[in-house]
């Protein structure tokens, strides 16, 4: 027999094939639902994963717990503080990127072997 999903398990229901929190709350992980069950609630995740085609649930399941975990490590910002960051680093790249287009290239900063 399979052991019921850590979500079945936590919220004592009895966990069958077609059980739709299994695929991503596996037996060995009771923390990852604890955690997205406290902030979420089962009844949202629920919806989410209603909501959306198969294909989406694990990256869906996936992105909750990385949002869950951003928010342990940061209570105030969470992930936005991540994606703050991430934007930054894209903008200052693309700045680099203007720059290095706009920089005319004169032929004394060619090597030997390019002129």
């Amino acid at each position: 027999t399979t052991s019921a999903c850590t979500a079945c398990r936590n919220l004592q229901w009895r966990c069958t094939p077609e059980c739709l929190f299994a695929p991503y709350f596996l037996p060995d992980q009771p923390e990852r639902f604890a955690n997205v069950h406290n902030v979420f609630g089962v009844s949202n995740v629920r919806k989410m994963l209603n909501e959306l085609l198969v294909y989406f649930h694990e990256d869906c399941i996936d992105t909750l717990a990385y949002e869950v975990d951003m928010r342990v490590e940061d209570p105030i910002y969470g992930c936005v503080s991540v994606i703050s960051v991430l934007q930054k680093r894209a903008a200052r790249t693309q700045n680099h990127k203007y720059l290095a287009l706009a920089t005319p290239c004169s032929s004394s900063m060619l090597s030997p072997g390019t002129r």
